[in-house]
């Protein structure tokens, strides 16, 4: 009854958690072109978009407005180039401090960075202990992929453990055949997910969006319910055994029958269905290691992602800091440029470039921050605990 009682309570879970998408695009409930916008492309396209969206913003409200109004007025211009020249300081000031501060992790006492080595070196070893390799690849993008390998390997080991099990017991159940299908998916997504990572340099966002793609909580969990059905059936299986050898006892005590070939086909049911377990288990083994693999690329990617954003930020300031501090200086002899484009007079050109150019540091800090908000967000929690199903996102 026990067993009974906790198959049928894993397949309830199981109607009631709907399976996410694989992709994370395909599990985001934004549009697609929004989620490549945040995600997918160049960061200096996006800073380029966001300041080209500004420029034709402000020449657009410059068409409607007279040009006579624009050219009288001083001290909006004015006002405007001195807090871009402040919030320009100000913010690459805030973003080199934030940098100084992801970088004093990697400082430390000779016995901190010891341990730091300890720490890396054995779960390098546990890896290969797992994967059965002797060295593991030192690259991000081979290390995530020889674990997708595994996976891959060990969804096809089960796939033919649920095979070799008994008719009668396994291959014709339910269970049996939710353990195919997710052998079969999971070996599909594996093998794309690898294909993605070949090649991948690390730096670039196509190596963590590559592990981002691979939907390891879900099938951690979905992997450890099938494991607890195993045992079920099996302790459900056992029980019913011990109940039939008990009546054919009674029976052979008047020499009428002998159960000598049901306990031989007992045996052999209960050693497959125990190869579907072992091979449940080293599954979920292989995915368990992925996980801290791919927080520690992310923590890498986001650490590099911003000592780019610091520079980036120190680059473009410097220009910023040149016109906006020009268009101040010399914002009399600008009002004295004659002449229209358009329709619309080059002095509000000169200040609607010279404006774009100041709000560089800006662009650049917004597109990158994006990014990093968006996988942080997306990447909150680690193992089988799902923060986002498909009824979420059918419900948003």
């Amino acid at each position: 009854m026990a067993g009974t009682r906790s198959t049928d309570s894993t397949k309830a879970d199981a109607a009631d958690e709907a399976e996410p998408s694989d992709t994370m695009r395909h599990r985001g409930e934004e549009h697609r072109a929004k989620l490549w916008l945040l995600l997918e492309a160049n960061r200096w396209i996006v800073a380029g978009v966001v300041l080209a969206v500004f420029f034709l913003g402000t020449m657009a409200v410059a068409a409607v407005v007279p040009n006579r109004v624009l050219i009288s007025v001083d001290d909006p211009v004015e006002t405007l180039f001195q807090a871009l020249v402040t919030a320009t300081i100000t913010s690459v000031t805030l973003v080199v401090s934030i940098n100084s501060l992801v970088l004093s992790q990697e400082l430390g006492a000779l016995g901190d960075q010891r341990e730091r080595m300890e720490g890396a070196m054995s779960f390098r070893r546990d890896v290969e202990a797992e994967l059965g390799i002797d060295v593991a690849p030192a690259t991000p993008s081979a290390f995530l992929r020889a674990l997708i390998e595994c996976v891959e390997t060990r969804a096809t080991a089960l796939s033919s453990a649920v095979e070799a099990a008994s008719d009668d017991r396994a291959s014709g159940s339910d269970d049996a055949d939710r353990i195919r299908e997710y052998a079969d998916e999971l070996r599909r997504h594996a093998s794309s997910v690898e294909s993605a990572l070949h090649g991948g340099q690390f730096g670039t966002f196509d190596v963590l969006s590559a592990a981002l793609n691979f939907n390891y909580s879900w099938k951690i969990n979905e992997a450890r319910r099938l494991r607890a059905a195993v045992d079920a059936d099996g302790r459900a299986g056992a029980s019913e055994d011990g109940k039939h050898t008990g009546e054919i006892d009674e029976i052979d005590e008047t020499g009428e029958t002998d159960d000598t070939d049901d306990t031989g086909d007992t045996d052999d049911n209960n050693e497959r269905e125990s190869s579907v377990a072992v091979a449940l288990d080293e599954l979920i083994s292989v995915l368990t290691l992925f996980g801290p693999t791919r927080e520690h690329v992310k923590t890498l990617y986001f650490q590099w992602e911003l000592v780019n954003l610091s520079r980036a930020m120190l680059y473009s300031a410097v220009p910023a800091l040149v016109v906006a501090t020009n268009v101040l200086l010399f914002h009399g002899v600008l009002r004295a440029v004659s002449g229209s484009t358009l329709g619309i007079a080059h002095y509000v050109w000169i200040v609607a470039a010279a404006s774009a150019v100041a709000l560089a540091p800006f662009a650049i800090l917004f597109s990158f921050v994006l990014r990093i908000g968006t996988v942080a967000k997306r990447t909150l929690s680690i193992g089988p605990f799902i923060l986002r199903t498909a009824d979420d996102e059918s419900d948003s």
